[in-house]
């Protein structure tokens, strides 16, 4: 950040990494989807830059990124600072930008499975937009940070990274609609000392870009395809998904759909069906039967979705063992990262042992280097006073 700039000058935004007990690899489907805000997030501290310069650094890698508002750089392959040229250029898209920023940005977390990406984009969005007397509404800012992950890096993913980081409430589950974007925040009859939410680290970092994510998004797309045009259904020309699919018609053809379109559209009705259930239980304070529906979602991510790792498969088999965990599955796409859960919080330490002792000694390649966190649910992204 720049040298001699005064306390006072500093603003700090504070984006949110999430979790989504359900509705894995769905949303880029339009179709139903939970999250929750955790309380360790990715923080951004900056100053204003009137000569419509950016600088950016970052606490957690090395170097830094220096570029014009008018003369933004192509994305360079996995280098962290793609996020703030994104960012910039996504909202140069509608709106006029003068200043610049100087930046600092650290995260609380090791990255994978959690968002951290989308959390760091909705940073850089908030912060440009603060210093250049923009205020956009949440709705809007979900859709820039999805041109900085689907347009600029190619990342074909849906709305619930950015939606459940920009709303969000604290003690709520986030339940959102994809393709209508209605969004519900769910309180539940449970106490919060009845459950922590577990986030087990795998110890495994890869980019989702580059791995099979945007192949089973095109996997999904084909299936929708071939159910609508079986049915007679009307459809957008390249634009289908499986939520024009009715659960009718997916009964009456489903059974045509060749391998592995047939388990890919397997896991996303019964998805669905899980979201509903589950957002029910939370209402009533069933953690249990949510844990429950989650080692479901978690199952057929692996068998239907075919996503995971052998480092992921192996975690969210232990933690389906564990004793103290209500249900686990993987977080995010699911190909590298972490994997998440409820969990007794009475049981903190009976649950460190369990993972200590089985995963290390499955892949002695992440000793070391993997980790386990017990969170809570806070507030959606914000500008800190």
């Amino acid at each position: 950040m720049r040298a001699g700039c005064r306390d006072d000058e500093i603003r700090v935004v504070r984006s949110p990494l999430r979790v989504s007990p359900l509705g894995a690899h769905v949303d880029h489907q339009d179709g139903l989807v939970t999250g929750m805000a955790l309380d360790r997030a990715i923080y951004l501290a900056f100053v204003p830059r009137e000569d419509g310069m950016m600088r950016v650094e970052s606490l957690n890698f090395p170097g830094y990124s220096e570029f014009g508002l008018e003369s933004v750089p192509p994305k360079i392959q996995g280098d962290w600072a793609n996020y703030a040229r994104g960012a910039v250029l996504a909202l140069k898209q509608s709106h006029e930008l003068r200043i610049g920023i100087d930046a600092e940005v650290m995260g609380m977390m090791p990255i994978g499975g959690l968002s951290s990406s989308a959390a760091v984009g909705v940073a850089y969005l908030l912060a440009i937009e603060a210093v250049n007397d923009l205020e956009l509404a949440a709705e809007e800012n979900i859709q820039l940070d999805r041109y900085i992950e689907n347009v600029y890096l190619g990342l074909k993913n849906g709305v619930l990274d950015q939606s459940v980081i920009l709303l969000s409430a604290r003690d709520c589950l986030t339940y959102l609609d994809c393709q209508t974007m209605d969004v519900q925040r769910v309180p539940t009859s449970a106490s919060p000392d009845d459950f922590e939410i577990l986030v087990a680290y795998s110890g495994v970092k890869k980019a989702l870009v580059g791995t099979d994510y945007n192949h089973r998004v095109d996997e999904c797309h084909e299936a929708a395809r071939l159910l609508l045009e079986w049915s007679g259904e009307p459809h957008p020309n390249g634009n289908a998904r499986l939520r024009l699919v009715s659960p009718e018609v997916y009964a009456a053809y489903g059974e045509r759909l060749p391998a592995p379109l047939d388990r890919r559209a397997r896991h996303f009705f019964t998805e669905l069906h899980r979201v509903q259930e589950g957002v029910e239980a939370w209402r009533s304070g069933r953690i249990g039967q949510l844990g429950q529906l989650m080692r479901e979602s978690g199952a057929s991510s692996v068998y239907n979705y075919e996503s995971g790792s052998p480092h992921l498969t192996t975690l969210y088999e232990i933690l389906c063992e564990c004793p103290g965990v209500y249900g686990a599955r993987f977080s995010g796409g699911g190909f590298r990262g972490s994997c998440i859960g409820l969990s007794d919080p009475n049981q903190r330490e009976e649950i460190l042992a369990f993972i200590d002792q089985r995963y290390p000694a499955a892949h002695a390649d992440i000793a070391g280097l993997y980790s386990v966190h017990f969170c809570q649910t806070s507030e959606a992204a914000h500008l800190m006073d």
